[in-house]
């Protein structure tokens, strides 16, 4: 089975940039299923229901998110909808949505798991290798399924760890939050894992945002309005193929929007 990943979208366009080149992806590498990362997907702070339904009528089956899936509060009652679309299992019980999701489409079952970190983030948050350890031992959890997991942090020690937590334990573990690609794309133990697979959106930027607002808020220490920028659009992702429940291989992808 081939599952392709893509990275959190930024704004409108990392929205355009998916319109875009999706469709020549999934034509391509033929995926039996696509999962992104889309709490920034609202003008780079969260995602809203019609933006969500955007990308999936884009091909995208399972929308991840993270710390910034609270930023729109008319997403709540939307991530309680039937909608495969999850945000962090570790937020305590009684807040909006779910943060594990089983899917089957044509004939072929995926599970995915959203994690968030606690190192430098919302450290008053369950711990997510515990969550991880309960998720696991579910019922929910259909016997064979391959199992994916976004782990959204900001240390790379966080997410380091967790791969090695889960190496052997799940199909893939693909890190987010960070927007900046990493080279580690390996196979450990049968299980897939990139500390951060990037962000799809502008790459001429300050990760997505508009570079004179970002500098400032660096130069000054005042608060800024960040707005998405425009240039060098691009999408990036991994392609991880599994065989049962394992991993078996994992590419990058980093495709430029040029229009």
């Amino acid at each position: 089975m081939r599952t392709v990943f893509i990275g959190d979208i930024v704004g409108d366009k990392g929205r355009k940039t998916v319109k875009r080149l999706l469709g020549s992806v999934k034509e391509k590498f033929q995926p039996d299923f696509v999962i992104a990362n889309g709490e920034n997907a609202a003008g780079g702070f969260g995602i809203t229901p019609e933006i969500a339904d955007e990308l999936f009528m884009y091909g995208i089956d399972i929308i991840t998110s993270g710390n910034h899936i609270w930023d729109k509060k008319e997403i709540n009652s939307y991530l309680d909808s039937y909608k495969p679309i999850i945000r962090p299992a570790n937020y305590p019980e009684g807040v909006p949505g779910r943060g594990m999701v089983s899917l089957e489409k044509g004939g072929k079952l995926i599970t995915v798991i959203n994690l968030q970190g606690r190192v430098f983030m919302n450290n008053l948050i369950d711990c997510p290798f515990k969550t991880a350890d309960k998720l696991l031992s579910s019922a929910e959890i259909p016997e064979k399924s391959p199992i994916f997991v976004d782990f959204h942090a900001e240390a790379t020690s966080e997410k380091q760890a967790m791969i090695h937590y889960l190496s052997g334990r799940v199909a893939a573990v693909i890190g987010t939050h960070t927007h900046v690609p990493t080279a580690d794309a390996e196979i450990s133990n049968q299980t897939a894992f990139i500390t951060d697979v990037g962000m799809t959106g502008s790459f001429d930027s300050v990760i997505g945002f508009r570079k004179k607002e970002a500098i400032n808020r660096f130069l000054y220490g005042l608060p800024q309005r960040f707005v998405t920028n425009g240039a060098d659009k691009r999408l990036c992702g991994v392609i991880v193929d599994t065989e049962g429940k394992q991993a078996k291989s994992i590419m990058q992808l980093m495709i430029k929007n040029d229009l």
